[in-house]
């Protein structure tokens, strides 16, 4: 009974994320503002976890402001990360997303098409064009999203950043917002199918400001900050 259940769950999730991915990419060639594309987005993400069983605690919403954007920062534990940040944080949002996403049949397609932004992590040059990308859309009023380690914890663990998003926290001029996810790794660890019920946490701090220091050295010393941030409340979190 509990594998049926378990197909019926896996079957619901793929048949939503399917159905709003068509929807997604007809409108994101609509509407190139990405306004129709984000709201599909944040329904997707909050049916998911309401088909899951994923319960979401959100700590800290009160630290950012509805009417600014920012460059928000979070640990990556799982594939359930995106919908948790996409159905609880405020605003337009963009995910910076690795390529290699883009070549999933229909659900790729729509984030290729879409206004979230592509990043070739082999190929420092078109990771450089795409933080140029993220400059501009964050000029143009919206959020971004990086997940700084880069890819999913293999163990549960925060893994080392990448300065790709201190970079253009500096080049943006932008205040970083540190998120620290908490429960999403024990709910679906990677190479994982099934998605457990359970509850996660999901801790918004205050917005970091750091004055545009464009050099190495503070790239280096906020890309620390912000690290030690998300690893105190990762492990204090109970």
């Amino acid at each position: 009974m509990s594998k049926l259940k378990a197909y019926l769950k896996l079957s619901a999730i793929s048949f939503i994320t399917v159905f709003f991915a068509i929807f997604a990419i007809i409108f994101s060639l609509i509407d190139r503002s990405g306004r129709v594309y984000n709201l599909l987005g944040k329904w997707w993400a909050k049916i998911l976890l309401w088909i899951a069983g994923v319960r979401v605690e959100t700590i800290g919403l009160e630290n950012v402001n509805k009417g600014e954007n920012y460059i928000y920062v979070a640990n990556h534990l799982s594939n359930i990360d995106i919908p948790i940040v996409m159905a609880n944080l405020p605003g337009q949002l963009r995910i910076v997303f690795k390529k290699e996403l883009a070549k999933i049949p229909i659900f790729g397609w729509q984030l290729r098409t879409g206004p979230y932004i592509l990043i070739d992590r082999q190929n420092p040059t078109r990771a450089i064009k795409s933080l140029e990308i993220a400059k501009k859309k964050i000029q143009k009023g919206v959020s971004v999203l990086l997940f700084a380690e880069g890819t999913r914890s293999i163990d549960g663990n925060i893994q080392q950043f990448k300065r790709g998003a201190f970079t253009l926290a500096t080049r943006s001029g932008k205040q970083i917002v540190p998120l620290t996810i908490k429960g999403t790794y024990e709910i679906l660890p990677k190479k994982a199918l099934e998605i457990k019920p359970g509850k996660v946490k999901l801790i918004i701090d205050k917005p970091i400001n750091h004055y545009g220091s464009t050099d190495k050295k503070s790239e280096l010393d906020l890309m620390d900050r912000v690290r030690n941030i998300i690893i105190n409340n990762y492990y204090s979190l109970e």
